[in-house]
């Protein structure tokens, strides 16, 4: 791998409602979304397409990607968080949720964010072993933000749908080196 683009897929039916978790289509904005991707990616050579099984990563995949020969690849250590009991519920009771508990600490029923992080941590890790030199990750605004915030915080969201950002191999490898030291000891 040479280069990577990582993108946030669009906004999907619950999270236009504010509700966390679920497997929902892209609402019309969020295709249009996934559409606008599609035209900044256009000028990018991208040799395979890595996804989260979410629907609404795939969906934003096939539409940025509409009319351009890449094989798509469902990657589950990309997939989102486990919300465990706050599944199907309000995105602020989550958030006020993760504000007061360590990172190490799983939602009741779910994941934490240390075990996410470590989770997205073997997907870089395998994005980097990829012998396809251009690749395109479609996934969820954490994975984003785990490699541009300077540590993890305590927040969710924050990251546009349908944005991107380009890494060469050596600011990934950088950034995944980042993120395993902050995996050895979690905290806010």
């Amino acid at each position: 791998m040479d280069d990577a683009v990582f993108a946030r897929h669009g906004e999907s039916e619950t999270a236009a409602r504010r509700v966390v978790g679920g497997d929902a289509p892209l609402t019309a904005v969020g295709q249009a979304q996934a559409l606008d991707l599609g035209r900044r990616l256009a000028g990018i050579p991208i040799d395979i397409c890595l996804t989260s099984r979410a629907l609404r990563a795939r969906e934003t995949a096939a539409l940025a990607l509409a009319g351009r020969d890449v094989a798509c690849e469902i990657v589950d250590d990309f997939g989102d968080i486990d919300f465990g009991v706050f599944a199907g519920g309000s995105l602020e009771e989550y958030r006020n949720w993760i504000a007061s508990h360590p990172p190490d600490e799983p939602a009741p029923g779910g994941e934490s964010r240390a075990t996410t992080l470590r989770r997205f941590v073997r997907a870089y890790r395998l994005v980097l072993d990829r012998d396809e030199s251009h690749v395109l990750v479609v996934a969820h605004g954490l994975t984003l933000s785990a490699l541009t915030d300077e540590r993890p915080r305590p927040t969710v969201a924050g990251v546009a749908y349908g944005s991107s950002i380009h890494l060469t191999r050596d600011e990934l490898a950088t950034e995944v080196a980042r993120l395993e030291r902050w995996c050895e000891a979690p905290a806010w």
